[in-house]
């Protein structure tokens, strides 16, 4: 696996931009590897299937459908109604974005993709704007110019443009396409 940057300089950033937890310590937002993680859960079968008499508290993988894969996981207080099935805690990380392409395959985490997200989401819940995306921009040609170049860069970080069509869209206004499968019905 490739990165971009040391996991621990990108989970260092975002302490430092996101915060911690005032009363723990712990990191608000982080970039963790999905195999890596597990919890503690409530669970009425071992580890080969084997149903138990009786539910028992297990360590358990927390992501075994992420295989290889880095996530943005987020710091939450864990609802009362679900207090049963997590009992030894009372906050958890809980997924909020998963670094791969547009076939489920393995990206590297990069920094300005997760700065995008969390701003994103922290701006849909009334929580921060997106304002520090109008730094140094002037003009309305600066911001046209700066909104094309992170289009460009996120379509190039998700999936490479080889078909060429998304800079010709992107250049020349709206564009229509037609999916593979599409038959015209009379």
């Amino acid at each position: 696996m490739q990165l971009l940057e040391p996991i621990e300089v990108l989970n260092t950033r975002l302490v430092d931009y996101f915060g911690i937890d005032t009363i723990t310590g712990m990191a608000i937002f982080r970039i963790s590897l999905a195999d890596e993680q597990f919890e503690m859960r409530l669970t009425d079968s071992t580890d080969s299937g084997i149903l138990l008499l009786h539910p028992e508290v297990r360590k358990l993988p927390k992501y075994q459908w992420l295989k290889g894969l880095y996530l943005i996981e987020r710091l939450v207080l864990i609802p009362d109604v679900n207090q049963n099935e997590l009992p030894s805690q009372k906050l958890s990380y809980e997924p909020l974005f998963v670094f791969w392409d547009k076939d489920q395959k393995y990206l590297p985490p990069k920094w300005e993709v997760a700065e995008l997200v969390i701003r994103t989401v922290l701006a849909a819940q009334g929580k921060s704007s997106l304002a520090r995306y109008s730094d140094g921009i002037k003009t309305a040609e600066d911001a046209e110019e700066a909104k094309k170049k992170r289009i460009e860069d996120m379509m190039e970080y998700f999936s490479g443009d080889e078909s060429g069509l998304m800079g010709s869209s992107l250049n020349s206004g709206p564009t229509a396409f037609v999916p593979h499968n599409y038959e015209k019905s009379n």
